[in-house]
């Protein structure tokens, strides 16, 4: 009987801590000051990303909100291997560190527009 009760709380722990202790803050570009430790941030990469993510100094980019027209964009470093859809104009989720003014990010995921674009009616398919 005690064996069951601790394997019950163990359960309800385990649960728990998958929920609630796994979970990020998910923020844009314009909420992100002010954040410290592991965060997520989605946005629109702008400008000529520069540099080799698997150089010492990382690949380089900026990111702005994907809505909008604010103009707050973030510097990114990026190390580690970069999704081929990755270009100017393409929209990312990066998690990371926001330090010292730069957002350091240990894994970068793009976005497909199409999976996110509204379907095409029938009349216009035809």
């Amino acid at each position: 009987m005690i064996a069951l009760s601790v394997a019950a709380v163990l359960a309800v722990f385990l649960l728990y801590t998958s929920i609630a202790g796994g979970s990020k803050a998910q923020l844009t570009p314009s909420t992100l000051a002010g954040h410290s430790g592991d965060v997520s941030l989605q946005g629109k990469v702008v400008g000529k990303p520069t540099g080799d993510a698997h150089s010492t100094t990382g690949l380089r980019f900026r990111m702005r909100d994907i809505e909008g027209e604010n103009a707050t964009a973030v510097p990114v470093v990026f190390h580690g291997t970069v999704p081929d859809l990755f270009k100017r104009g393409r929209d990312v989720v990066v998690d990371g560190r926001y330090e010292r003014g730069v957002f350091v990010a240990h894994t970068l995921v793009t976005k497909c527009p199409s999976k996110y674009a509204p379907a095409k009616s029938k009349s216009a398919q035809t």
